[in-house]
């Protein structure tokens, strides 16, 4: 079985791309891909993770998990997907150690040693830490930006490092990276790679992120236009999204305030930059499918 671990990141997609799947899973099912609720595994796969800190699993310990997550036979799948934000860690120790999830490279190893007969694939979108940092940081219980730090530099944090990290843990491991700004455009890609479903199956929710960016007439179009003509290949795709995109997008509908102690206008700038450096750079990663728009 192929174990599909979509790990978030924290403050990205909202659990919408779970939703998402969820909406599809009669149809995913029928295609031997398992889509199971998160309150069926997410306490479980994270308390099986954590006991493997201190000790090898059981010999059941994997066939126990599956029969507790699937309510039918977990060979009658091919393909499960679980999606967890807090696969890492939860929000408030996301980083540590001048890093972002420090111990990122320590659970996926986990998780490699719990489904040790399966083949695990991780997917992972991730997000400008210019306003990454102060939407995770929210999600905190941290009374100080300070603390939440961690005595972390943020111009020194590189979602790079982290892909590296994990890749250095577990060479083989297929690892899927996207950008969350980008998912107006790439969502049905991003849908179609997690579910290995042919482009030409359509999903429901397809159009759902780019629709709360656009007009809802121009949604409406967009509806009517995929329905009579739909794309053949993920160029195609794009580029019809793009066109109503340019044409209908809601004005200021993706831009972020950021109100922080001692960020100015220069810092948010150089952040930024860098992002845009080390989306290059994780490009570059051999092995690593990097999806972009």
């Amino acid at each position: 079985m192929k174990v599909i671990l979509h790990a978030g990141a924290h403050a990205t997609d909202g659990g919408k791309l779970l939703r998402c799947l969820l909406r599809n899973a009669d149809d995913l099912r029928a295609r031997a891909v398992a889509v199971p609720g998160p309150s069926r595994y997410r306490q479980l796969l994270s308390g099986s993770l954590n006991a493997l800190d201190k000790a090898d699993p059981a010999p059941d310990a994997r066939d126990i998990l599956l029969e507790n997550i699937l309510s039918e036979d977990p060979d009658s799948f091919g393909r499960i997907i679980l999606s967890h934000d807090h696969l890492f860690c939860v929000p408030k120790i996301a980083l540590g150690s001048g890093r972002m999830y420090p111990r990122a490279d320590e659970r996926m190893r986990n998780a490699a040693r719990l489904f040790e007969t399966d083949q695990i694939e991780l997917f992972i979108g991730i997000r400008n830490p210019a306003t990454w940092l102060p939407a995770v940081y929210a999600e905190t219980p941290h009374q100080s930006f300070d603390s939440f730090l961690n005595g972390t530099e943020p111009a020194y944090l590189r979602w790079s490092e982290v892909i590296e990290r994990i890749q250095i843990a577990l060479p083989d491991l297929p690892i899927t990276v996207w950008c969350n700004e980008d998912t107006p455009l790439i969502w049905p890609e991003v849908m179609h790679e997690i579910t290995a479903i042919d482009m030409r199956v359509l999903f429901k929710g397809g159009l759902d992120i780019i629709a709360q960016i656009m007009e809802r007439e121009g949604v409406k179009r967009l509806r009517a236009y995929m329905a009579e003509n739909q794309p053949t290949n993920e160029i195609q795709r794009r580029r019809v999204l793009a066109a109503f995109l340019d044409k209908y997008a809601i004005e200021d509908a993706v831009e972020q305030e950021i109100n922080l102690p001692g960020w100015t206008a220069e810092l948010v700038e150089e952040l930024s930059a860098s992002y845009e450096d080390d989306m290059l750079e994780i490009a570059r990663i051999p092995g690593v499918n990097f999806i972009t728009a």
